[in-house]
């Protein structure tokens, strides 16, 4: 049951330390997939929008999958998400909360908001590597997402 198109996976975090980790779960999955990384919500949107320095960009592209940290400098994942989908374009982006937070308000918030699963970062690389096959298996394999030109 594989999506005939690899999906693009964009990972907004402003941990140098934890992008890396991250990267290197993505690697140790053996993903295919092309994972892009933007430190802050900020910059998440100039990337989906493609503005400033993701102008480049090809238009009408956008992940098939944002995994989202909340607690971001410049501005937060809470308000990039509730940008996401009050944009007509980037609504239908699925994304997944990754982040340390375990709040009960911050759950509850994100999904109001919203967002398709809420996690909490494990603490051990080994941790990591689980989540990342499970997101892996369910988003990229089993899940059917909409093609980006259909309204």
């Amino acid at each position: 049951m594989q999506n005939s198109r690899p999906i693009r996976i964009l990972i907004a975090d402003d941990d140098a330390d934890d992008r890396i980790l991250i990267a290197d779960a993505f690697e140790e999955a053996r993903l295919s997939n092309p994972v892009d990384f933007v430190e802050d919500g900020i910059e998440l949107l100039e990337y989906l929008r493609h503005e400033g320095k993701y102008s480049d960009l090809p238009a009408g592209t956008h992940p098939g999958l944002i995994l989202l940290d909340l607690n971001m400098p410049r501005m937060d994942g809470r308000t990039a998400l509730e940008q996401i989908r009050a944009d007509k374009e980037l609504r239908r982006i699925p994304i997944v909360v990754l982040t340390t937070s375990k709040s009960e308000e911050d759950i509850l918030k994100t999904y109001n908001l919203g967002v398709n699963s809420f996690i909490t970062k494990p603490v051990t690389f080994e941790g990591l590597c689980e989540i990342v096959q499970i997101l892996s298996r369910y988003w990229i394999e089993i899940v059917v997402l909409p093609n980006e030109a259909e309204e």
